[in-house]
């Protein structure tokens, strides 16, 4: 059984899906490297337009595989094996394609990273985010704490992380950590792309870009990389087709 399955559309829309659901999508080595493959593929494909992200069953994912707690790790061989999971997720923060991430039921751990890094977050009604590494003694980690603090500010990140085990998909609307919560998130996905894609490809790569940027810098540097950015894609042949049609119409 592949631990990850993907499945490309006419309309260049790449399905991915955990696929462990005996295990709640439980994030181990094997599926790690196929979600790898699975990015990998979406980001040189010239047919992959865009991506959504969903499990199989009835979990979205339970983050890193428990198992890998029940050895004694050396400090440093545990950072470097973290790190690899660390790399996994933020490529796909760095993918310049639209992800959605269809979040069809329970997400924690590095699910939730996963989840919070696509450029859109749509949430089954019955489905959850849940913080309970503190039970096991440790913390949210491959940007768990920090990510969060610059998606919905400090003071609701201390909410989530210091508060309660769970968020359910009405309080995490609420919070901004999703977009909308939907009954069918595969299909909302599928409809919320339609205007995505409407974009320039090298626009929308940009703007995800700088945004991602953006929550880094000082004001001067965001601009000053505005700037460089506008200058390349006035040359590009979409904004000069686009600013024809516009000045035809």
């Amino acid at each position: 059984m592949d631990l990850v399955t993907t499945t490309l559309g006419d309309d260049g829309v790449l399905l991915v899906a955990l696929n462990r659901p005996d295990r709640r999508n439980a994030i181990d080595d094997a599926m790690a490297g196929a979600l790898r493959d699975a990015f990998e593929r979406a980001a040189t494909d010239g047919a992959v337009r865009a991506v959504i992200l969903t499990g199989e069953g009835k979990a979205f994912s339970a983050g890193g595989d428990l198992s890998r707690f029940e050895r004694d790790w050396d400090p440093r061989e545990f950072r470097h094996d973290s790190h690899r999971l660390t790399q996994l997720i933020t490529s796909v923060e760095r993918l310049e394609k639209p992800t959605v991430a269809a979040i069809n039921g329970v997400a924690t751990g590095a699910g939730t990273q996963l989840a919070l890094v696509c450029d859109v977050r749509l949430m089954a009604p019955d489905a959850r985010f849940v913080y309970r590494e503190g039970r096991l003694g440790i913390i949210p980690s491959h940007g768990g704490i920090t990510r969060l603090v610059k998606l919905i500010g400090l003071a609701r990140a201390k909410d989530v992380i210091l508060g309660g085990e769970e968020v359910r998909a009405t309080e995490a609307l609420r919070l901004g950590m999703v977009t909308a919560v939907e009954d069918d998130v595969v299909a909302a996905a599928r409809s919320r792309l339609e205007g995505m894609l409407e974009r320039s490809p090298q626009a929308y790569a940009a703007a995800k870009r700088l945004l991602w940027l953006a929550a880094s810098v000082d004001l001067e540097s965001g601009m000053a990389a505005e700037g460089l950015a506008q200058s390349a894609l006035i040359g590009t042949p979409e904004h000069k087709e686009a600013v024809w049609r516009r000045s035809s119409s």
